[in-house]
């Protein structure tokens, strides 16, 4: 597929690499900063969702790039690896952050404290911030391991 006589592949990767990492962040400020749940729970949701889908487009248009360009294939296979591995590890980890999205307490924007979230799993308070971390930098590392392959398959 072309976008304006340009591969899709290189298009929806810069988006994908914007908004992984920063579904990470949103991530990691909702398990570590109860006071700020308020305000980073959905955004982080949504953000974790969308990379997913940003991930298996990725994934495809890059299968479908290496399959209009056969020549392609021994340059970018680590790359077209590791960016399978990234789009399987970033589906557990948008489950954990609307999991995490849905069961964290944490308090209201509001200054009366009316609309105060309890936690709806207590057993998971502990567990899910520690997780949501540890998912977030297993992200970001197979972001940047995925874009290294894929810019030495480029430009090396």
């Amino acid at each position: 597929m072309e976008i304006a006589g340009l591969p899709l592949h290189p298009l929806v990767v810069h988006a994908a690499v914007v908004l992984i990492p920063l579904s990470a962040g949103f991530a990691v400020v909702l398990g570590v900063l109860p006071r700020w749940r308020w305000l980073s729970r959905w955004p982080a949701a949504v953000l974790a969702v969308f990379a997913t889908g940003l991930a298996f487009l990725a994934k495809q248009s890059g299968a479908a790039l290496t399959q209009a360009r056969p020549e392609l294939e021994p340059l970018v296979a680590e790359h077209s690896a590791r960016g399978d591995l990234l789009f399987w590890v970033t589906i557990p980890f948008a489950v954990l952050v609307v999991v995490a999205a849905w069961s964290l307490g944490g308090p209201s924007a509001l200054a009366s404290g009316r609309g105060a979230q309890g936690s709806r799993v207590p057993a998971l308070e502990r567990v899910l911030p520690v997780l949501l971390v540890l998912g977030a930098v297993a992200v970001l590392v197979l972001v940047v391991r995925v874009g290294d392959s894929g810019a030495r398959a480029v430009w090396g």
